[in-house]
């Protein structure tokens, strides 16, 4: 029931239509998802089904009495950014928008295996919060990384810049005009260090390995 109820709740891609956590993955990777999209696995759908309760559970501390220092003002809201080349849109719901000591802040939210590892906000993350700032208008932003077996939390400045947002941009920009033209980007994650753990849960690596268009 609980595996059915997922799946149905999954979103279908379509090209020229992108979105916010899918940029600071392998731009490989994300090309394979729209040219060859595959049915996610219901057990990987259920963690990120554990991350939305997580979410839900921080939206209900931030209500709570206890916390009077800090007003809820939105749980979740809808992205979008149109381009004349294509739009990057999506129901953000790993947000919380509060504010405290006079400032409006959002709080993207993210779980974690083990909080004691987390030493800074991943680069994904970050890069999605910028793109949540740029597109709100709200410049003050935190990712909270919240440990799924104990619910510990760390949390993480990120600075509006919006240069960063330029080039958040143009690797969109870029992801769009590959797949416009079916050329196959190069295999990054390999290529990254900090970024070749993706590989190993990787569902193309058959394609990748064989650099498959």
């Amino acid at each position: 029931m609980v595996t059915r109820h997922i799946e149905r709740e999954s979103r279908a891609k379509s090209i020229g239509r992108y979105y916010p956590s899918e940029i600071g993955n392998c731009m490989r990777k994300v090309w394979y998802s729209y040219r060859y999209p595959q049915q996610v696995q219901p057990e990987l759908l259920k963690i990120f089904e554990v991350g939305n309760m997580l979410h839900g559970f921080v939206v209900e501390v931030l209500k709570s009495e206890k916390n009077a220092d800090v007003q809820l003002l939105k749980s979740e809201f809808p992205l979008k950014i149109e381009t004349p080349e294509f739009i990057v849109s999506g129901r953000v719901d790993d947000l919380v928008l509060v504010k405290t000591s006079g400032k409006t802040i959002i709080v993207e939210v993210k779980s974690t295996k083990s909080i004691e590892f987390v030493k800074e906000a991943s680069e994904s993350h970050a890069m999605q919060l910028q793109l949540y700032m740029h597109a709100t208008g709200i410049h003050n932003g935190i990712v909270l990384y919240i440990d799924k077996s104990n619910l510990e939390s760390k949390q993480f400045s990120v600075e509006y810049s919006q240069e960063k947002v330029r080039e958040i941009m143009q690797r969109f920009r870029e992801l769009d005009q590959l797949l416009k033209s079916g050329l196959l980007p190069v295999d990054e994650a390999k290529r990254d260090e900090k970024k070749q753990w993706m590989c190993r849960f990787c569902e193309y690596q058959g394609k990748c390995r064989k650099s498959e268009a």
